[in-house]
């Protein structure tokens, strides 16, 4: 009985940094989803239309839209910070590679016991597998960008319908500018954001943290 709870804790310890961040990624979409219900059905019932159910509001163009905007923001961040580290650097910064040394992450994959499949296999599995995060990142991007354009594009088209117009076409609505204006403000929020981290993390510290230097390095040394 002690040994598997001591096996539970282990497995906790050793995946609790995925863990917290999935079950904080889960809290936040259900608030998320439940602030949008409230929010879409009080501005429907404002203009004398009927208000959605969970299942309604879950497919509705409001609730998709705003959610694959910004997971769609949060890909495309990652995939091109992803490539941009290979080759460029930031002196000082704890997220730039070295400015002089060779890192292991540039040295070319060797096949062993516990390499992973693709290594062993060597050839086009090899090829693909050397690229395969910013490949995962770019897919995971189109997809959210496909769904976030869907969800803009269903929710123009009800408030088009709601007001008795006539619902647009999706070939005209793929340059309106509401569609990019969703996509643009939250692009740039993430490139703050990744910027921000680099820079800051110059001069700044967090004892215990990978992402910071160590708290007596010096400010212009790379790690």
């Amino acid at each position: 009985m002690e040994k598997k709870k001591t096996s539970k804790s282990k497995f906790f310890y050793q995946n609790s940094l995925g863990i917290v961040l999935l079950f904080l990624m889960i809290l936040c979409l259900i608030g998320q989803f439940f602030t949008g219900f409230t929010t879409e059905n009080k501005e429907l019932a404002e203009q004398g239309h009927s208000t959605l159910t969970f299942g309604e509001y879950f497919q509705s163009g409001h609730f998709i839209q705003a959610t694959f905007e910004n997971w769609e923001s949060e890909f495309l961040q990652m995939m091109i910070y992803v490539l941009l580290t290979i080759s460029l650097r930031q002196k000082g910064s704890s997220e730039s590679k070295s400015l002089t040394e060779t890192e292991d992450v540039d040295k070319e994959p060797v096949p062993h016991s516990k390499a992973p499949w693709a290594v062993k296999k060597g050839d086009i599995y090899l090829k693909i597998y050397q690229h395969s995060l910013s490949l995962a990142f770019a897919i995971l991007f189109i997809m959210s960008f496909v769904l976030h354009f869907y969800g803009s594009f269903k929710d123009e088209n009800t408030e088009k319908i709601m007001k008795g117009e006539l619902p647009g076409r999706w070939f005209e609505y793929i340059s309106d500018s509401r569609f990019w204006f969703e996509s643009l403000q939250n692009w740039q929020s993430e490139f703050l954001a990744v910027f921000s981290l680099v820079i800051l993390s110059i001069w700044l510290r967090e004892k215990g943290s990978p992402e910071s230097k160590p708290v007596d390095m010096a400010h212009d040394e790379t790690p």
